[in-house]
């Protein structure tokens, strides 16, 4: 037993002896330290550190109390009813009142030997083969129906007033009341009595409230910009109707001005004005004015006497 006490001790002595010894020891004590050290500052200063990440947070205008929105709540960019690498393209426009008369006349549909203006667009494939027609925004189908002349139909209900319209359409896919996500496939492209020279397309249109709009003019923009274009059509709507107001109480006032001048100033066929009748003119009696005829035959025999 002394024996083995006493070759550890010469071990450690040894071991003592080692020029690296205590600067590894010092090293390593130092360190032990210094991670001690971090640590427990590390544990102390994390709420003070969220409180000033809050602080700058709020100072920015971000309310880091609220819940974050879902990605399906955010709003959305308005995509074309078709997928990107389908073939099929625009062969009809949104007929707009401001485009050149070029523009104007690739915008009408001829049916019944009479042109309409397109309150969409309508897309075709060159091979004339049908394609899937995709919806451009989340939202829910109000509608699915067949049209005598616009063939199978379906219209989904969008935020903000907004609604997609989806005419001329083959194997439906889906049904009133369903939620639909952006992409999904809702028919295939089909025919219908209205456009039937265009064979198998589709007719996409977007609806701003009633109105229809340039779906085209929306493309890659977000709902938000359809609200907008929403609010100052309602503007100039009520200026123009504001506009119109005056104008039509104006030409009301105007022609009694006038009469009230044709009374003070009466005019001749010849243009020239006449003279206001004199007051004595005026009031005299009608029994001045006319005589009897016996009367006045009587007077002109006497003066003949």
């Amino acid at each position: 037993m002394k024996e083995k006490n006493s070759v550890s001790k010469s071990k450690w002595k040894r071991l003592f002896r080692k020029k690296w010894f205590f600067p590894a020891l010092y090293l390593g004590i130092s360190a032990l330290l210094l991670t001690a050290v971090l640590w427990y500052q590390s544990g102390t200063n994390e709420p003070e550190q969220a409180e000033e990440d809050k602080g700058i947070f709020d100072s920015l205008g971000f309310n880091s109390d609220e819940e974050a929105t879902p990605v399906a709540e955010q709003d959305e960019v308005v995509k074309a009813p078709v997928a990107e690498d389908a073939e099929a393209t625009v062969v009809t426009k949104f007929y707009d009142h401001k485009a050149d008369s070029e523009a104007q006349e690739n915008a009408l549909v001829l049916y019944d030997n009479k042109y309409y203006q397109s309150t969409g667009v309508d897309y075709a494939a060159a091979d004339g083969e049908a394609f899937d027609v995709l919806a451009a925004l989340s939202g829910t189908v109000t509608e699915v129906k067949e049209d005598a002349l616009h063939g199978n139909v379906v219209q989904i209900e969008h935020k903000n007033g907004v609604a997609t319209y989806y005419a001329s359409l083959e194997d439906v896919k889906v049904e009133a009341g369903q939620e639909v996500k952006q992409g999904d496939v809702l028919a295939t492209a089909g025919q219908s009595l209205f456009a039937k020279d265009k064979a198998t397309h589709l007719h996409f249109e977007v609806l701003n409230g009633d109105t229809p709009v340039n779906p085209e003019s929306f493309f890659n923009q977000p709902v938000s910009k359809l609200q907008e274009a929403k609010t100052e059509t309602e503007a100039v709507q009520e200026e123009t109707a504001d506009t119109a107001g005056q104008n039509e109480q104006t030409e009301t006032e105007a022609p009694a001005e006038e009469n009230a001048d044709a009374e003070a100033t009466p005019t001749d066929e010849s243009g020239d004005k006449e003279e206001t009748p004199d007051r004595s003119d005026e009031e005299k009696s009608p029994e001045q004015d006319e005589q009897p005829e016996d009367e006045a035959t009587s007077s002109s025999s006497s003066a003949q006497t």
